[in-house]
């Protein structure tokens, strides 16, 4: 079976090269755009080119669990990524590397997104509904990401993103983003097939949970419910539980049936640590591994975004996925016939004595040739647990108790927890509880205690009316010449 992997060709996108400009994070080799999209060819590289931009996952993972109960910001020392632990502590502004660059990569997405439309009747060929479908969804993925982190944001479509326009373009309401991401995820859902021989390649299962989200994120769970539901009913992909939770997140176990968005890495190097946004592979696995250590199954990493305590004691007794999800170093360690020779280093950026052990480096899953960077692991947009438990809220929520149970107790089921039969609220809040247990470590919690009003209580230093979304970059508010207020509280 064939797999989509990072695309050679880089475009050009309408970006100037100055090193302070809002998109600029494209390499200096580029192609020349009077000379491009004349062939099918070019529109295949073009959309590769589009696809590498979800790559730089690791930052929904960080800040998604960083920001939220589930884990600090790790790492060699305070100052090391110190943006990771400003979000940590609540204390974040409008100067924070990793903020700048959640908001740099998915407008450099749209971006390349929109140069596919803005050429789209340069030629005709069987296959270019695809594309542009496949084009509309990651468009929709970069914008969802942009609201949930910043709020109103400028609305660019059908037309590459130049400097001038995005520093003179007002930010748009949320509500008129939105209605843009529902429409281009309505439009990808009716030409995307279910299946693809091409592993990577985007599907209609793909569009419709993520479509589910979307509508889920808004509150609109009559209608997330009509979608997850039918997704689930109809299930043309064969999507499905995997059977054994304690492996699903092994490197042998990628793109099984469980799958349902996920972005592809390879073991291949491609960038460095001046361009994570280049790399082949899942950075946040070597980000996120043991410091320094040397002994069996695992392999030494930089020891960021550690679990906490409360994550670890949040799981009940007997529920597999709690050492699937959360690595207790010492007790691991303890459990081994030579403990005394099993050595690894506390980094002075925190320690919590876990470390998240769905994306964690192991000796037999290591690229090439360096391993802290060329992690193969695939990240897991969507799975079809998620889809489940989604649909269980937006049933629950739109006054379906009993499909609610059914989709919850689905997920139970697979790692032998016992049925939940509750109703109301207190089945509600067991939703939400079993998306802490099933999906931790993989970058949604701090979003989930947001959309669903729990955040300041669980979030220590969260200020309501605040914290729900993140400042704008304060670099590009000053290059958009003042036009863009900071969002409130920062």
């Amino acid at each position: 079976m064939k797999k989509i992997y990072k695309g050679i060709l880089i475009l050009t996108l309408g970006m100037v090269s100055a090193c302070d400009s809002l998109l600029d994070i494209d390499p200096e080799f580029t192609q020349d755009a009077e000379n491009f999209f004349n062939t099918q060819e070019d529109f295949d590289r073009a959309i590769i080119g589009v696809y590498d931009m979800m790559q730089p996952a690791y930052l929904n993972m960080w800040i998604g669990e960083i920001a939220s109960d589930n884990a600090i910001a790790g790492g060699e020392s305070v100052n090391d990524s110190r943006g990771l632990h400003e979000i940590e502590n609540m204390s974040h502004g409008g100067v924070n590397e990793e903020l700048r660059a959640v908001m740099r990569v998915n407008y450099t997405g749209i971006a390349r997104a929109n140069y596919i439309f803005e050429n789209q009747d340069n030629i005709d060929f069987d296959g270019k509904a695809l594309i542009l479908s496949e084009a509309k969804f990651m468009r929709a993925y970069f914008y969802f990401n942009l609201v949930n982190y910043f709020g109103d944001m400028p609305l660019i479509v059908d037309r590459r993103i130049s400097i001038n326009e995005i520093t003179s373009a007002e930010r748009t309401p949320m509500a008129t983003i939105y209605a843009q991401i529902e429409t281009d995820l309505e439009e990808a859902i009716e030409v995307l097939p279910w299946t693809v021989s091409e592993t990577g390649r985007l599907t209609k299962g793909a569009a419709m949970a993520l479509l589910g989200k979307v509508l889920l994120y808004q509150d609109k769970y009559a209608e997330a419910a009509t979608v997850l539901g039918e997704l689930i009913d109809d299930n043309q992909a064969g999507y499905a539980l995997f059977d054994d939770y304690s492996t699903l997140f092994y490197n042998e176990n990628r793109n099984v049936a469980e799958d349902v968005f996920t972005i592809q890495f390879s073991g291949l190097q491609g960038g460095d640590y001046g361009c994570l946004v280049c790399l082949n592979g899942n950075a946040a696995v070597g980000f996120q591994s043991i410091r320094q250590y040397n002994g069996p199954l695992y392999a030494d990493g930089n020891s960021y975004n550690l679990p906490t305590q409360d994550l670890y004691e949040a799981f009940a007794e007997g529920d597999i996925r709690r050492e699937a999800t959360v690595l207790d170093i010492e007790a691991f360690i303890a459990a081994q016939p030579n403990p005394d020779e099993i050595t690894y280093a506390i980094g002075g950026g925190g320690h919590t004595g876990y470390y998240n052990n769905k994306y964690i480096k192991r000796l037999n899953e290591r690229g090439l040739p360096d391993d802290d960077l060329t992690s193969p692991l695939n990240y897991r947009a969507i799975r079809w647990a998620d889809v489940l438990l989604m649909a269980a809220e937006a049933f629950q929520r739109s006054g379906n108790d009993g499909r609610a149970r059914t989709e919850l107790n689905k997920v139970r089921e697979r790692v032998d927890m016992p049925e939940i039969n509750s109703s109301d609220e207190a089945l509600y809040q067991a939703i939400l509880d079993e998306r802490r247990f099933e999906l931790s470590g993989e970058g949604l919690r701090f979003f989930d205690l947001v959309r669903t009003g729990q955040a300041a209580s669980r979030i220590s230093g969260f200020v309501s009316g605040q914290h729900e979304i993140f400042p704008i970059p304060q670099v590009e508010i000053d290059l958009a010449g003042g036009i863009w207020q900071q969002n409130p509280g920062y």
